[in-house]
């Protein structure tokens, strides 16, 4: 599973034979500029959902519920949940947490609406764990998170994201569940793997997360075809001949004739 925003990445993606497409409200901070994921709305996400289904013909499409779509009334996150696949052309959606949206995901797959649950780090909750810290690490820890996995596949999940979490500890969770567990910094003994595709290419300079391979660094290659667009224009070596148009002799004279 790889993450996307737009119509032209969701091509790419889905023609590359990639199985899942995640509309992640990593966009808040990948694309929007945006510190945390919080910020986002229901209407950013639902414009890029829309973008990228437009994109995508093969691949099963998930949305992020943004922060506060589904934490404060069930009967609000069915609503929110039900926008996705109506207004955003999405196929499941995905929410963050354990035990304390139980209800939520019971009533969002009550409604026929696919849900993917997320442990571990959960962005939205960055301020709850005091930054973008790595969960599961005590004895305790590891217990509550195989126990919320366990809850969210009673609850009618088809799939849940590990973030940072042990390797050891995402091998063992993925073993015991009967659904698929997505890793992400989460090791390779999880059923799949997700990255944020602005991480996998390069894109966002900001900071690259300890879990995420660079196959690319396209922030570098943009800076320098920036570098050389400018110099060109500059120079006057831009545009050339065979970027221009041009007029016959004859009608210039004619168009010279009428004006001068």
């Amino acid at each position: 599973m790889l993450t996307a925003y737009d119509y032209p990445t969701a091509l790419a993606i889905d023609q590359a034979g990639i199985d899942s497409i995640l509309v992640g409200d990593s966009l808040g901070m990948v694309v929007l500029g945006y510190e945390n994921t919080l910020p986002v709305t229901m209407q950013d996400m639902l414009h890029h959902c829309r973008a990228v289904a437009r994109g995508a013909r093969y691949a099963l499409l998930v949305g992020d519920m943004p922060f506060m779509s589904y934490q404060a009334d069930v009967a609000d996150a069915v609503r929110n949940a039900g926008r996705f696949l109506q207004e955003g052309g999405m196929d499941a959606v995905k929410l963050e947490g354990g035990r304390e949206r139980v209800e939520a995901i019971r009533a969002i797959v009550g409604a026929g609406i696919p849900v993917m649950g997320h442990l571990g780090l959960t962005p939205q909750s960055v301020n709850q764990f005091g930054g973008f810290l790595a969960q599961g690490k005590t004895a305790s820890a590891a217990r509550q998170l195989l126990e919320d996995a366990f809850l969210l596949e009673q609850a009618g999940c088809f799939s849940i994201v590990l973030e940072s979490v042990p390797d050891r500890l995402a091998e063992l969770v993925s073993r015991r569940l009967g659904i698929p567990t997505i890793g992400i910094g989460a090791g390779a003994g999880c059923d799949g793997q997700v990255l944020v595709t602005h991480d996998l290419l390069g894109l966002f300079d900001r900071f690259t997360p300890r879990f995420v391979k660079k196959y690319a660094d396209f922030y570098e290659k943009m800076g320098a075809a920036f570098d050389a667009f400018k110099a060109d224009v500059e120079g006057r070596a831009f545009p050339s001949k065979e970027h221009t148009f041009s007029i016959s002799e004859d009608e210039w004279r004619q168009f010279l004739a009428e004006v001068e």
